[in-house]
């Protein structure tokens, strides 16, 4: 159980950084898109970059954290009501699905801003498509309990 809490605990303090992550590559995807005419900036390329590695870290440690440690998981598993309970299916299906797919968009937007010097389109509304799912994905009321 020691192991489960570790695991928990550096997924919820990389859950800080990354709100952090996204909120800074928002405003600079943003800024390149109206403020630039367009251009990549040096804070775009790298905001995306550090976004996309700390992505990938919190589902390096998110993904055993639900399949091998979670008591939740097992219990929602062996209970049969994994999909039909709002809550289970939040917290062990929605919530790493859409972490998943946010991830796969940054790394796509990432290879595309090493190759290229202009915004399109399809980038920016696959950036804003990514923050999307992970607003909609992150746990504000765990994270923030005053919010409740």
């Amino acid at each position: 159980m020691e192991l489960y809490n570790i695991f928990l605990q550096a997924h919820k303090g990389f859950g800080y950084l990354i709100l952090l992550l996204v909120a800074v590559f928002l405003v600079s995807l943003l800024v390149a898109m109206f403020g630039y005419s367009g251009n990549i900036s040096k804070l775009l390329r790298k905001s995306t970059l550090f976004t996309m590695i700390f992505f990938h870290l919190q589902a390096v440690i998110g993904i055993p954290l639900l399949f091998i440690f979670s008591p939740g998981f097992k219990a929602a598993l062996a209970a049969g009501n994994l999909m039909s309970d709002a809550a289970n299916r939040q917290t062990f299906v929605e919530h790493p699905f859409s972490m998943i797919v946010a991830a796969v968009l940054l790394t796509i937007i990432n290879k595309y801003m090493k190759k290229n010097d202009k915004l399109a389109l399809k980038i920016v509304f696959m950036g804003v498509l990514a923050v999307v799912l992970f607003a909609f994905a992150f746990p504000w009321f765990r994270v923030f309990p005053s919010l409740a």
